[in-house]
């Protein structure tokens, strides 16, 4: 029983691989300007910062694109790696129009934020995830993300822990 858990956990580890590796390129891969442009919005602040830049959110859709590949899944691996990406922005977009500066927390949000859109769009094809996969994802996604980010800062690859 035990070794069915481990084995299922392990393949829903390898299904979320593109998301995870997308979320976390642009942390080494990133530069180019800001992806805004340096632009506002309507509500004078800033779209996205200058954290989100070009060649970061490039570049996680081509590595995490690249992993769904190397599993024999492109089209999906596209899917996770847009919707990392792109739940990554969303939820910088939406700390800019609550007030938060680029690199300051939102807890939770800054560490499930990007698999949530993930989970969309890599559902809308086979193998769709289950919703236990999906759950675990995210439950796992907290203490993963905080420790990776540590570990990034740690080495100097990111000016904040979180």
């Amino acid at each position: 029983m035990a070794l069915e858990v481990v084995g299922w956990f392990i393949q829903t580890v390898w299904l979320f691989l593109p998301a995870y590796f997308a979320n976390a390129a642009p942390v080494l891969l990133h530069g180019g300007g800001p992806l805004d442009g340096g632009r506002n919005w309507g509500d004078g602040k800033r779209m996205l910062g200058d954290h989100k830049t070009v060649w970061g959110t490039l570049s996680g859709v081509a590595v995490g694109s690249a992993v769904g590949v190397v599993q024999g899944n492109a089209v999906q691996g596209v899917l996770f790696a847009v919707g990392a990406i792109g739940g990554d922005l969303l939820f910088a977009f939406i700390k800019r129009r609550l007030g938060i500066q680029p690199g300051k927390p939102l807890p939770l949000w800054d560490q499930v934020g990007f698999i949530i859109l993930a989970i969309l769009l890599g559902s809308l094809v086979e193998p769709r995830p289950t919703w236990q996969q999906d759950a675990a994802m995210i439950v796992t996604t907290v203490p993963v993300h905080y420790i990776t980010n540590l570990f990034a800062w740690g080495l100097s690859w990111k000016k904040e822990p979180w």
